[in-house]
């Protein structure tokens, strides 16, 4: 099997896109995975938060993962998804993708009401990390499932098989604590939209949030002006950004990507039940947002 690559720079996550009878239409994913490829992704993400991942079985996840990899540029990386509550299901998942030669898998811990201990969430990723050769990457998402800076480190330190940890909570301080205590080789990932900016400052590997599923072009032009020190341009990219992401809701995060990405000529399909398309409301606060953005691109560049 072929070496992993490790992600990195803008990982776009793909929104999966649903048929009205919640089957999924490959055909439209692949116009989805030009438009990320040739718009500054540097890497892919299958079946995340913004994919719906959630509500995908491990033979989906499969089918997702077949059509990108046909897709997309040739040593770009791949990363898979399991959003599940047990080890069975985790494992049903890596099971599923073995042979896809993805480059990492991100993984939730489990989310549902019951919370494992901390030596349980170890034996967790222990077992599913003994039982393949793909890095695994912890998706640390689940409000009352988190995992501190201390579990975090911990459980790197004792599972080798985790490359590193997808880090979404909206504190800059948690996210600069990991940066700096997390063991040499281990990467860690920003998953918050509002703080791409200052994620790049500090030397993040690489950014799987939402909004580089819609707007790849600008995130990666915020990381080119944070490396090249001109931060003027950062700030401008940042703010926009920022608006647009603030006028996303987060209880159906994924229907406002998708319509984001539909007004620049991706064929995003719908949601999967019960999941609420993008609102009236909502998409006259996210239009004139993501004009501004692709504005601000077009001056920058």
């Amino acid at each position: 099997m072929a070496k992993h690559k490790t992600p990195h720079g803008v990982i776009a996550p793909l929104t999966t896109p649903f048929k009205s009878d919640g089957s999924i239409c490959l055909t439209s994913l692949k116009t989805q995975v030009r438009f990320l490829c040739e718009n500054g992704a540097d890497a892919l993400a299958v079946g995340g938060s913004a994919g719906e991942g959630h509500t995908l079985y491990p033979d989906e996840v499969r089918a997702l993962v077949s059509t990108v990899k046909e897709e997309m540029t040739d040593g770009m990386p791949l990363v898979a998804s399991a959003i599940v509550d047990s080890t069975h299901q985790a494992q049903k998942v890596t099971a599923a993708v073995a042979d896809l030669e993805v480059d990492a898998i991100q993984m939730t811990p489990v989310h549902y009401l019951f919370k494992p201990d901390h030596e349980m969430m170890v034996e967790h990723f222990r077992i599913i990390s003994d039982a393949t050769d793909i890095p695994l990457i912890i998706y640390n998402v689940i409000p009352w499932s988190y995992l501190s800076p201390d579990e975090t480190i911990d459980l790197m330190e004792k599972v080798p098989g985790i490359m590193g940890i997808k880090q979404s909570a909206g504190d800059l301080k948690l996210f600069a604590d990991l940066m700096r205590r997390a063991p040499a080789g281990r990467q860690i990932y920003s998953a918050v939209d509002a703080l791409m900016y200052p994620s790049f400052c500090l030397k993040t590997p690489g950014i799987i949030a939402a909004t580089p599923a819609a707007i790849p072009h600008a995130v990666a032009l915020l990381r080119d002006s944070v490396e090249k020190g001109n931060h003027e341009a950062a700030l401008e990219l940042h703010e926009v950004i920022l608006d647009l992401w603030n006028a996303m809701e987060i209880y159906n995060l994924p229907a406002c990507i998708r319509y984001a990405q539909e007004l620049q000529g991706v064929d995003a399909g719908v949601p999967r039940m019960p999941m609420r398309p993008a609102t009236e409301e909502q998409k006259v606060r996210i239009k004139p947002a993501l004009e501004a953005v692709l504005k601000t691109v077009e001056k920058l560049s």
